[in-house]
């Protein structure tokens, strides 16, 4: 088995059951909205289930279509992550990695859906209660993370393309 592919299930595996332990622990410890202040006015963990995508996106949307919605993308997402993934040189790491964040966040939050038909939040930053941003959990840190390091990856290659063309034609 290449090597991209162990780095694939074990990054992959790791923040699923990072973010699942994470998840039931909140989902057995906490009440609904409960909130407990981890660094005060920055930091809270708090509760909170989220029935829509990322910052509740579709959240107010009809329960059926947020249903089928929700558990028939995650799939579809997913074979798109492992056909890029499939193109991706093994000496790639940088892309191998977030490609893996991105893939075990997936299916931590798709876990979610399928168990609950919502997902578990608990990660609640704010500034002195005056601005807060929206809760989320491991699943969607790999996520994000994940996703602007290949971001960085693509603007810095399409910034060298040219250049390295430039050189080329001047000798």
């Amino acid at each position: 088995m290449k090597l991209k592919y162990l780095i694939l299930a074990a990054i992959a595996g790791a923040i699923v059951t990072f973010d699942q332990a994470t998840k039931m622990y909140v989902h057995t410890h906490f009440q609904l909205h409960e909130s407990i202040d981890v660094i005060q006015g920055f930091f809270n963990l708090t509760y909170v289930r989220n029935y829509g995508a990322a910052f509740g996106f579709l959240a107010d949307s009809h329960p059926s279509f947020r249903e089928i919605f929700f558990l028939s993308m995650p799939p579809i997402a997913l074979l798109i992550i492992l056909a890029i993934f499939r193109s991706v040189a093994e000496s790639d790491r940088w892309s191998v990695v977030s490609l893996s964040m991105v893939f075990g966040g997936a299916i931590g939050n798709y876990i979610d859906r399928i168990r609950f038909r919502y997902v578990i939040d608990f990660l609640d930053f704010h500034i002195q209660k005056s601005y807060t941003w929206p809760a989320f959990n491991i699943a969607d840190s790999a996520i994000v993370v994940g996703v602007a390091v290949l971001l960085y990856i693509e603007l810095t290659r399409t910034k060298r393309a040219p250049d390295a063309t430039e050189e080329s034609k001047a000798t």
